[in-house]
């Protein structure tokens, strides 16, 4: 018997994270509330080794699915980055 409460037909979110599929879960707000938990902790225990700060932009790459200005953010980070990986890359030839 199916769930009623699952599509099947839609998609898992995911995302890239170096060069491995992370799935998201389905729900917005598990989604939101996953991201803004992950931005918490990261700076509220950043201090720890294990415990880092690497939550914390794990947190907003989960919050840029949903919240347009953090996407806004991270998509202008990515194009920075590789044009200055491109242009790294012809000044070193």
């Amino acid at each position: 018997m199916r769930d009623p409460g699952t599509d099947e037909t839609t998609p898992t979110p995911t995302f890239r994270f170096y060069g491995r599929t992370v799935p998201m879960p389905r729900s917005r707000l598990v989604r939101i509330l996953v991201g803004g938990l992950l931005v918490f902790l990261g700076l509220f225990f950043g201090f720890l080794p294990i415990l880092g700060y690497w939550m914390a932009p794990l947190g907003l790459l989960v919050l840029s699915y949903d919240i347009a200005v953090i996407r806004r953010l991270r998509r202008r980070l990515a194009v920075w980055w590789e044009r200055r990986r491109k242009s790294s890359r012809t000044r070193a030839k």
